[in-house]
């Protein structure tokens, strides 16, 4: 009982301690207000496609396996330290010898002794946390955690964006492919035609070669568009955790999909708040700071506690009997005294990596901004093309209904209506190219938000 009486005040003086080194404070930043993104933000386009995607993604990707793993690895890891650092270490040792003494050995004239030794004791040790190094460590390692998991949300966060584009991609490259077939079949006919004209002395052979080269150029940006799509449902494929050979095709109409009614217009003020890349470099800056902690406390005394409690006998009948209990306490001191300015130099490594890192948090928000304005930069152009694209194609298509009504009145050659048809299907290869641009950079919107995740 006495010796519990003396240990009290010691850990009483280890929570009251204080810890050395600057104490951690997030930088300046509004809680954030998005509640208009949904952590499954890709359900806006209302595709069961893509939702089935971004599931299966979840579910299966390797990529987010292992920044799981590497999350829990942290856990574990903060999990050891704390065990070590803050709690008293206690080991059970048992031993038994046999044992020859000599009477060279013991300096007595009687013959050799041979003789069973046990012992069995209990040791503990206890570095009091005086100047907070441990508590420091343990706090580095807490953000750590934090930085993994933050890693894991932004990794997700990237994944479903990569599943959103890449579908949006395969859906606008199967339809400009289609409507390059059918512009294709247009150019065939009106170079059928042509021959013939020049048959009948009509026209030139110099219009066959115009119309023979227009059809070869458009017939050239098929391979291309090929690639790009196989390529595409590859990638597909493997965000979602499968092998290209075992995927199924995806069957999606971009007019199928719905832009969402909002969407933000300027930056907001929360971003540092609301994108994980963000949250994890802050994590860092949290980590260094402790580290200047860690380096600061290894500059003063360390006290460790110590004692043992056990039996020592000549057999295992009476180990623990009242005349062979052995017991020990002790403590020790610890000053640094002389490093050749080592410890010095480490601190002052400590808060330069602190200030690197700080310079690297503020660079990390500054892209956040710049990657968020060009999107909605990005954005606004979309619309713009969007309008333009539409007043085109819709012109186009006016166009040619007007020129088949004359072409069965007589009105005009079977030339002009496949002028017409050519002009559409360019129209329309446009407009499909402006719509999926569209949807990929809404899609890169949310991913520059920061999707949602903090409404997990």
């Amino acid at each position: 009982m006495r010796r519990i009486n003396i240990l009290l005040p010691l850990f009483s003086l280890l929570l009251s301690s204080c810890m050395v080194g600057p104490d951690y404070h997030s930088p300046d930043a509004s809680v954030a207000k998005s509640q208009d993104i949904p952590a499954q933000w890709w359900v806006v386009f209302h595709s069961p496609e893509i939702n089935n995607l971004v599931t299966a993604g979840l579910a299966n990707s390797p990529t987010l396996v292992a920044a799981n793993a590497t999350l829990k690895e942290a856990q574990e890891n903060l999990n050891a330290q704390i065990g070590s650092s803050l709690l008293p270490a206690i080991n059970g040792q048992a031993s038994g010898t046999r044992q020859r003494v000599t009477t060279s050995t013991t300096g007595q004239t009687t013959s050799p002794t041979i003789f069973n030794l046990y012992n069995a004791t209990v040791n503990v040790s206890y570095t009091l946390d005086v100047f907070g190094g441990s508590r420091r460590q343990i706090e580095a390692l807490r953000a750590q955690v934090n930085y993994q998991r933050f890693e894991f949300e932004a990794a997700r966060l990237t994944l479903t964006s990569n599943i959103v584009t890449t579908a949006i991609t395969i859906a606008s490259l199967e339809e400009q492919i289609q409507a390059t077939q059918q512009l294709i079949q247009s150019q065939k006919n009106q170079l059928n035609i042509v021959q013939k004209q020049v048959q009948l002395g009509s026209a030139s052979g110099a219009d066959v070669l115009t119309q023979d080269s227009e059809l070869a150029s458009t017939q050239a940006t098929l391979p291309p568009l090929r690639q790009r799509l196989a390529q595409s449902q590859d990638a597909l494929a493997v965000l979602v955790g499968q092998a290209p050979s075992d995927f199924k095709l995806l069957k999606l109409n971009l007019n199928e999909l719905t832009l969402p009614a909002k969407l933000p217009t300027s930056l907001p003020s929360q971003l540092a708040r609301q994108r994980p890349d963000i949250r994890a470099q802050e994590a860092l800056l949290h980590a260094a700071s402790a580290q200047v902690g860690v380096a600061t406390a290894n500059l003063y005394p360390q006290i460790t506690l110590s004692g043992a409690y056990g039996g020592s006998g000549l057999s295992t009948a009476n180990l623990f009997s009242p005349a062979n209990i052995i017991w020990n306490y002790g403590g020790t001191f610890l000053q640094p005294i002389f490093h050749g300015g080592a410890l010095l130099a480490q601190r002052r490594a400590a808060i330069d990596a602190f200030d690197q890192t700080c310079a690297q948090y503020r660079q990390v928000v500054l892209q956040g901004f710049q990657n968020v304005a060009d999107t909605l930069q990005a954005l606004q152009n979309d619309a713009d093309a969007i309008k333009s694209q539409q007043l085109a194609a819709r012109s186009a298509y006016d166009s040619l209904t007007m020129t088949q009504k004359q072409y069965k009145l007589g009105g005009v050659s079977y030339l002009n209506l496949l002028t017409a048809q050519r002009q559409y299907q360019t129209a329309k290869i446009n407009l499909i190219q402006a719509k999926a641009a569209q949807f990929t950079d809404t899609a890169a919107l949310f991913q520059a938000l920061g999707g949602g995740w903090w409404q997990k």
